[in-house]
């Protein structure tokens, strides 16, 4: 019982994996069906999240609904839903409830800030996490906050959840019994905010830098003598050191004190990348990027959406959808020797009559 991002995210997932997902929607569908329509007038959040699933309208608020309802459950391993908090309960099908009448389930209940708390009856979206939890205080140049420019905090409370259903499916395999999982986005985007957090508490709040690290340098974008932007990192003394002697031919700074540790190179982080600016502006993009892979220093374009378009390491799926075959990214993890076969993208209660 899913809608937007998040809980379709985490199914998605199990969907590719070859679980059965039986998708329950209202009469007018997920609401994400409505996000845009760019993909052969479809929406690109639709497609992404819910290829390989059954699509069933449920009227949960009818008799015949709730009905419906609790066949399924007497099938489900797995519950996943983001209704308001306590409205599955009002339904009749709180978790403790389900705990009793079905000890092998495994319930996953999405919000935006818990069940519990003064925020627990606050509804919530990805910006709106994005702001409360302080990620958009460090996104961005230093003007102003910023929006991560993707559902960051959906994409990851879909990934919790599907790591937390897993772990619970390998405790039932051990114990034969279910779970009660609750997962809640500002948790989640918390739990990625510890280190910044703890250069708050530590007395060093961390600032917004743009393509900039806050706690590493150099690390940030640097332009070559033709306009070509490229972003290097360095991750440690030693590399400093060879980056010094091979792009920068100053070995001599790598023994400097004022760039000899990381430490000193942020603090002295003007200085730091004064001298790296000057070795790009010395180089056009074919030098600096031979120098960098000689000297085996990591380093990337700064691309757009049209670059990763046409991005020679971009693997694409191409899944069937009721207005025809989409290709898009394809999910990260391959498993060697097992293809896998990723479902079709359902029209709203397409798949009705199979449970009639």
């Amino acid at each position: 019982m899913e809608q937007a991002v998040a809980a379709p995210f985490c199914t998605s997932r199990l969907a590719d994996a070859g679980a059965r997902v039986i998708k329950i929607e209202r009469p007018e569908g997920d609401f994400a069906r409505g996000y845009d329509d760019v993909t052969k007038g479809q929406s690109s959040y639709f497609v992404w999240l819910n290829r390989g699933k059954e699509s069933l309208i449920v009227d949960l608020a009818a008799p015949e609904g709730k009905q419906t309802l609790r066949e399924l459950l007497g099938q489900a391993d797995v519950l996943v839903q983001n209704l308001k908090p306590g409205a599955l309960g009002r339904l009749g099908f709180g978790s403790e409830k389900l705990r009793k009448s079905h000890p092998r389930l495994i319930s996953c209940s999405i919000s935006g800030y818990g069940e519990t708390g003064p925020f627990a009856e606050r509804k919530a979206y990805d910006l709106l996490i994005q702001a409360e939890s302080g990620l958009s205080s460090i996104t961005g140049g230093p003007a102003e906050p910023a929006r991560v420019g993707t559902s960051i905090v959906d994409i990851a409370t879909g990934a919790t959840a599907h790591a937390a259903i897993l772990e619970a499916l390998i405790a039932r395999g051990i114990t034969g019994e279910g779970a009660d999982i609750r997962v809640s986005m500002f948790d989640v985007m918390a739990d990625w905010l510890t280190v910044p957090l703890l250069h708050q508490e530590g007395g060093k709040p961390p600032q917004r830098l743009g393509l900039a690290h806050p706690s590493i340098a150099p690390y940030g974008v640097f332009t070559t003598r033709d306009g070509k932007q490229i972003l290097i990192s360095i991750q440690s003394d030693r590399e400093w050191g060879k980056f010094c002697a091979e792009f920068l031919r100053l070995p001599a700074l790598a023994t400097d004190e004022r760039f000899a540790r990381n430490v000193a190179r942020v603090r002295n982080r003007s200085l730091t990348d004064e001298a790296v600016g000057t070795a790009f502006g010395a180089l056009d993009d074919v030098e600096a990027r031979e120098l960098l892979t000689r000297a085996d220093i990591a380093f990337a374009s700064v691309n757009d959406m049209a670059a990763l378009s046409t991005h020679p390491h971009l693997r694409r799926i191409t899944v069937e959808t009721p207005a025809g075959p989409v290709a898009f990214p394809a999910p990260a993890p391959i498993v060697i020797g097992q293809e896998r076969d990723y479902g079709r993208v359902p029209a709203i209660g397409q798949h009705a009559l199979l449970h009639t």
